[in-house]
């Protein structure tokens, strides 16, 4: 068990300070990778766009086929640890099927984006990730920067309400089968480790390690999902396997479906709360859950925070954490995302 636990903090987290270094002799993949099929109605590119840190950022970009003048347009990441050949890509292709310019990108550190060290996360770059993109899409010809919204999936989910509290550029939010990094840093699953003792013993281990990191020169990776999965396996974990372990959604960019994240990454999150600011958001936010996901808590706790009229909490029945990932259960509601962003990017 404990070697399970050990896979799930890799997973949960992880924050550092990086360069463009990684960027500046990139070749870029051209050819079709994804673990979707690529759809005939929209036009696919590669684009690069920056971020506010230097670090160069890859996305892919799906333009509805036909289309003319500005358009509305949509920033996609997500799930924590995955790229944008998985899931964003999958829900950026949906929408743009739908009339939307969209784009899925690879967050910093990961993917095809720049930074270094490899696999690193922090509230604060990821947060402007989000910015950055919509820095990008307002400078677009073919999108109109007043119809700007973003989706954040799994733990991006938290970072897009991060951004939404920070940018009115942002005018529609929404997030699908979100995490709250910061509290899962801090209090673990489900509070297991909620207790400053915890915290505490969790800041020697990770002390600990940056000093043999920094003497070393070698950032230890915490492993993905864990394969093959122990007999005893929490129910999520097999979920989780069920996807980036498998056909489904493997990809050998992603971190959960390869070694994982460093294993010092997500310091910072553990002392900086994403969702402090969230009830001060003044623009729409959808947030979307699985009536049976291990993970429906946080945008239950997400949606508690936000004030007013403009939030809703869509839950879909008997869906897990993965259902909706991808389109294999068919549970993914893309008529209310489009309705919703049609609505409220206008």
């Amino acid at each position: 068990m404990k070697k399970i636990l050990i896979a799930l903090a890799g997973i949960a987290l992880l924050a550092s300070c990086g360069n463009n270094k990684y960027t500046k002799d990139m070749n870029l993949t051209q050819e079709w990778d994804k673990t979707f099929p690529k759809s005939d109605l929209v036009e696919h590119s590669k684009v690069t766009f920056h971020n506010h840190y230097g670090i160069t950022l890859v996305a892919d970009m799906y333009v509805p086929k036909g289309s003319e003048g500005k358009l509305p347009a949509i920033a996609v990441s997500g799930p924590f640890g995955a790229v944008k050949e998985q899931t964003s890509g999958i829900y950026a292709q949906h929408m743009a099927e739908r009339g939307f310019l969209t784009i899925a990108f690879d967050p910093s550190y990961t993917g095809e984006s720049g930074g270094e060290p490899r696999r690193t996360a922090s509230p604060d770059i990821n947060t402007e990730d989000f910015l950055a993109a919509v820095d990008f899409l307002s400078n677009q010809d073919n999108v109109d920067p007043e119809r700007i919204g973003i989706i954040g999936i799994c733990g991006w989910g938290g970072m897009a309400i991060n951004a939404a509290a920070l940018d009115p550029r942002i005018k529609a939010t929404v997030t699908s089968t979100m995490y709250d990094m910061s509290r899962i840093a801090r209090e673990g699953y489900f509070g297991s480790a909620d207790s400053e003792e915890a915290r505490n013993a969790q800041r020697q281990a990770w002390a600990a390690q940056r000093t043999e990191e920094y003497r070393t020169g070698d950032y230890k990776r915490a492993g993905g999902v864990v394969d093959p999965l122990p007999d005893d396996a929490p129910w999520f974990v097999k979920d989780y396997h069920d996807y980036y372990k498998t056909q489904r959604g493997y990809h050998p960019r992603s971190g959960n479906s390869t070694d994982g994240w460093n294993i010092t990454g997500t310091m910072s999150f553990l002392n900086q709360p994403l969702l402090d600011m969230a009830g001060e958001i003044k623009t729409p936010v959808l947030l979307i859950h699985g009536e049976k996901a291990h993970s429906r808590y946080f945008s239950e706790g997400a949606f508690a925070k936000l004030k007013g009229d403009n939030k809703e909490l869509l839950i879909i029945p008997g869906a897990v954490h993965t259902d909706l990932y991808d389109d294999v259960k068919g549970v993914i509601p893309y008529d209310k995302i489009e309705s919703f962003f049609k609505k409220n990017l206008k």
